[in-house]
């Protein structure tokens, strides 16, 4: 295989978007194994008392997550989420005003990677003061099996856990389409029935999470590793569909309002699919 190296004199402001994505490709792939160790070397160590308030602090904070987590304005405001941003660059659309009295979900498609907490969404939802997004990526882990660069299918059909929950808390739907997400990896062909798509399904049953074996980039070469390839992703957030409160909604309720986000989505991807440069023969499959 031919190896394609990155040129020398690539500007320093493209070498630090490169390091923004590796730090969140580390995060995501090694912080939690890092993290563990340390904490192992700290309990067998004569550091073992930080090892132990370590763990009081955890049984302390243990309900954060599910009570909408710590928002730090501090971090968000660092300068290495611009240099992530532009890596790809990432674009967002709104298409319409949000009304910050009122809480929405977010459906995003596609793909998905993590799993979603009800109680953390029930906490957000129900706030009576407005103003609270839940983002859920809908295809959830078995639509990431099936992310690759020209993917358009969405495992959407039997995922209506968040139609549910739209209805009990009386939260706007947003069908959210990002163009560009499936082209940033690719991945091993396995095609359904396939020995590798049969032990990925497995493992999925038993974990609860997904296992794609992913690929793209370097840091200093083209032709392979993980890190995402540098492609334009353009996020385009619909219009919001009211959705009346009812606290013990019917099978027919959720069918119904299914069956209208569905049609939202199709037409939010048909309006702006053009703008990513997609062909008019391209459309959304629903699985």
């Amino acid at each position: 295989m031919m190896i394609r190296f990155a040129p020398l004199n690539v500007p320093l402001r493209r070498r630090l978007q490169t390091v923004a994505v590796l730090q969140w490709i580390f995060s995501f792939l090694g912080l939690a194994q890092c993290c563990l160790a340390a904490f192992v070397l700290l309990s067998v160590s004569t550091w073992w008392m930080v090892a132990l308030f370590y763990v009081g602090w955890l049984w302390l904070d243990r309900d954060t997550p599910s009570l909408g987590g710590r928002r730090s304005h501090w971090v968000r405001s660092w300068s290495i989420w611009e240099y992530f941003r532009d890596y790809f660059p990432v674009k967002l659309v709104k298409t319409v005003d949000l009304d910050p009295k009122k809480n929405y979900i977010f459906g995003f498609h596609p793909h998905g990677l993590v799993s979603s907490s009800k109680s953390s969404l029930s906490y957000l939802l129900s706030r009576p003061q407005g103003g609270n997004v839940a983002v859920i990526a809908v295809g959830g882990a078995s639509e990431s099996l099936d992310a690759r660069p020209g993917a358009l299918t969405l495992q959407v059909h039997n995922r209506k856990g968040f139609i549910k929950m739209a209805l009990k808390h009386g939260a706007q739907l947003v069908p959210v389409f990002s163009f560009g997400e499936n082209e940033l990896f690719d991945q091993i062909q396995n095609p359904t029935g396939s020995p590798l798509r049969t032990l990925q399904d497995r493992l999925q049953s038993i974990m609860g999470v997904a296992m794609p074996l992913f690929h793209a980039r370097g840091v200093f070469q083209y032709s392979f590793g993980l890190m995402p390839y540098r492609k334009p992703i353009l996020t385009v957030v619909g219009t919001p569909i009211s959705v009346p409160p009812s606290p013990n909604p019917s099978s027919e309720d959720i069918e119904s309002l299914h069956k209208v986000y569905l049609d939202r989505l199709s037409e939010l991807f048909e309006q702006h699919k053009h703008s990513y440069g997609l062909q008019e023969h391209q459309h959304l499959t629903f699985l």
